[in-house]
């Protein structure tokens, strides 16, 4: 009982973790850009710690579950042991049922005995010894004589024999009803002893069952809390894509108004290198950042990695970050692993920006440098032109 007691307030507190985080989950409206990826930062804070306490809720119920398969295989070796006790207690009812029966006849047997050893007696207290007397003196011989003496030589040792004899079954079998009687007693004692054990499994059994099931619905909602999160995550996205392009479109029209080059050599419209050192981050990140910038319109290659005579995505980045000292993997999918990881709403420039199958650096501004297509080759985009998989930090 104090197992489930403790197990019921595991669950309670979880509980109020998971209502504490599921009132958390509301809207707030934002005006900057800056302001929605602070709101994004949260955001995702709070998702990651509803994904914590989904992976405990998990462990426990995984825990809970390996306990429920062991009570199980105790129930299962338990009645099974009830159902052998219960035949071994039939057949030793049959034993003990036999032995009745054979103590029974030996005690008829015993009693005839005992009869016709009283008429003997009787008859030779009633005569005396005479008759056997008379019986030796009508021996017409001594071979007669010596016969007729074995005779009753043998008649009584015959009669002493078959009452020791039956004496002695009669014994046995007492003996053996006892030992019979005996064992029945311990095999009902130990299938009482049994079944109390497995009434109690079963109740255990039960209260775990119920553990568990609680566990399935707190991680149920746990999930529930998580996909709204991730939901919000998306929605913020989206917010900031917007806003970022509504900047464009000021510095757009803004450059159209002073008779700039919208975007210059850049190929974006409204994008100045000097928006990296606007943006926050370290000095390093943003060198690294200003010095991909210096090779945008240079060609895109597969499988190449001169930045410039061209390469591929991942070959872009790896010579940039080599640049700067830092031997980063060849391919986008294993760049995704390096350093450690941030959420978007925190990348500096010099990040690394990481889409299914793409790689990109991050410049700031919601911007990346990459080497994007053949067509295209390296040039600035928008960071979230696709969905974002993972934001890398290796400085």
């Amino acid at each position: 009982m104090k197992e489930a007691e403790s197990m019921y307030k595991k669950i309670i507190s979880i509980l109020l973790i998971v209502s504490i985080c599921a009132y958390t989950v509301v809207e707030v409206q934002a005006s900057t850009i800056s302001d929605l990826k602070n709101q994004q930062k949260e955001t995702q804070k709070q998702l990651e710690a509803v994904q914590g306490t989904i992976s405990g809720l998990e462990d426990e119920q995984e825990a809970i579950e390996e306990e429920i398969a062991g009570i199980d295989e105790s129930l299962v070796e338990i009645m099974a042991s009830i159902d052998i006790m219960k035949e071994e207690i039939e057949t030793k009812k049959e034993e003990l049922a036999q032995a009745e029966i054979d103590l029974a006849e030996a005690q008829a047997t015993e009693m005839e005995q005992n009869e016709a050893m009283k008429k003997r007696i009787q008859f030779m207290y009633e005569k005396g010894d005479q008759s056997y007397m008379q019986l030796l003196f009508e021996a017409e011989s001594m071979t007669d004589f010596l016969n007729k003496a074995d005779y009753i030589q043998q008649l009584y040792s015959y009669d002493r024999a078959l009452l020791l004899e039956y004496q002695a079954i009669k014994e046995e079998v007492v003996q053996l009803t006892e030992q019979l009687e005996l064992e029945q007693s311990e095999l009902e004692a130990e299938e009482g002893e049994l079944e109390e054990e497995q009434i109690a499994l079963e109740e255990m059994l039960v209260l775990k069952q119920e553990a568990a099931d609680n566990y399935e619905v707190e991680i149920a909602k746990a999930k529930q809390e998580a996909a709204a999160y991730k939901t919000k995550i998306k929605q913020q996205t989206a917010q900031i894509k917007k806003l970022e392009e509504e900047q464009r479109k000021a510095l757009l029209a803004a450059n159209a108004n002073n008779n700039a080059s919208p975007g210059g050599k850049y190929n974006v419209p409204g994008f100045d290198v000097s928006i990296i050192n606007k943006s926050g981050g370290s000095a390093l990140g943003k060198k690294i950042a200003t010095y991909a910038c210096q090779f945008i319109g240079n060609p895109y290659v597969p499988g190449g990695t001169s930045l410039t005579k061209g390469a591929d995505c991942s070959g872009f980045t790896q010579s940039v970050y080599r640049n700067f000292g830092y031997n980063i993997p060849r391919t986008s999918t294993s760049q995704r692993s390096c350093g450690k990881e941030v959420s978007y709403a925190d990348a500096q420039p010099g990040d690394l920006i990481c889409y299914a199958g793409h790689v990109a650096i991050y410049i700031g501004g919601g911007m990346i440098v990459h080497a994007s297509t053949v067509k295209t080759g390296i040039k600035v985009s928008y960071a979230t032109y696709r969905s974002i998989l993972s934001v890398r930090r290796v400085i």
